[in-house]
């Protein structure tokens, strides 16, 4: 059986949720990929036995766990040593990983000592008639979308967070196979040590933690009405976000940015103001669970992905809605 693998990134010794939209991607390569099943890898120390059993139950046909308290925490050389020995082992045909920092810096540390290729921040996999793995990401500053094939095995890839629905928990009594593995670590491997983890606050959270997000676009007009924007999150209780053309125009920081060549996002609620609603922009947020949009031209792309799309001028519609919302606000 051909395996594609999927690397279950855990953190603070919890499996991290991006490994479940790892799942849908891996799933729907085994439907194209004959005789293959889905494994997972989960590397850490005293991972709680039910996040193990959610991989099962969420798609993986098996897991190969791997346990040491000298995998704590995320480090690269040991965890590197002990992906490249299971893959030494049981040659999987496919591996993909999130791209988050832990996948960004193991992913490539690896495939350069397999000697294989990498395609790194995939927003699309797919399986040509060979059974190649098709990688696609964006490239030249998200202009164009590249579709990658590797020639050597492992095919790695990374797949950018949010950028698929976690995969649904199919039902309590799906069977998997759980493979505990251990792997003799050295001082050797451990040429480095984490001392201490400090959070950067400086963003005040992420746009892509957050459940609500308020982007604006082009169609705010300019940069001071912006405000409207922070102003319509804020009594939302969501973060803001904007298109690439406000950051280019320097209305809003880049951090902020959704789109391809920004962050990809997968909110309960996604308000697009002022937003067309180009390739790339939708890209960044179309799997939101809901998505309403504001714009004045009835033609706008962006009410083709849209759940409520609304017909409007951004800068007359959604101050009317903020003083609504904080009528409401004072009345509570």
């Amino acid at each position: 059986m051909k395996e594609i693998w999927i690397y279950a990134e855990a953190r603070g010794g919890r499996v991290n949720e991006v490994a479940h939209e790892l799942l849908t991607r891996a799933l729907d390569l085994k439907e194209k990929l004959d005789n293959s099943i889905v494994s997972a890898v989960l590397i850490g120390h005293d991972i709680p036995d039910e996040d193990k059993q959610e991989l099962i139950q969420r798609g993986a046909d098996k897991l190969y766990y791997v346990d040491d308290p000298k995998l704590k925490d995320f480090l690269v050389e040991p965890y590197s040593k002990v992906l490249i020995q299971l893959v030494k082992e049981y040659t999987p045909e496919i591996i993909i990983a999130p791209a988050t920092t832990q996948g960004r810096t193991l992913m490539p540390y690896t495939a350069v000592r397999l000697r294989t290729g990498l395609t790194a921040d995939c927003t699309g996999l797919d399986i040509d008639e060979e059974g190649n793995l098709l990688q696609t990401r964006p490239a030249i500053g998200g202009n164009i979308m590249a579709t990658i094939k590797t020639a050597t095995r492992p095919q790695m890839s990374t797949v950018r967070p949010h950028s698929t629905r976690p995969a649904p928990i199919m039902d309590g009594q799906r069977q998997g196979e759980i493979i505990n593995i251990k792997i003799q670590l050295t001082q050797e491997d451990l040429p480095t040590a984490r001392l201490d983890f400090i959070k950067d606050e400086t963003q005040g959270g992420t746009i892509q933690d957050a459940d609500v997000i308020v982007s604006g676009g082009r169609g705010v007009g300019k940069a001071d009405n912006f405000k409207i924007v922070y102003k319509l999150a804020e009594l939302l209780g969501g973060a803001v976000g904007g298109s690439r053309d406000v950051v280019d125009r320097g209305w809003i920081g880049y951090p902020h940015q959704v789109g391809l060549s920004g962050k990809t996002v997968n909110p309960k609620l996604y308000i697009a103001l002022g937003i067309s609603g180009a390739i790339q922009h939708l890209a960044g947020m179309q799997t939101s669970d809901t998505i309403i949009a504001v714009n004045k031209d009835p033609d706008a792309q962006i009410f083709r992905v849209s759940d409520l799309g609304i017909v409007a001028d951004v800068t007359e519609l959604v101050p009317a809605l903020i003083e609504k919302l904080e009528v409401a606000k004072s009345e509570v």
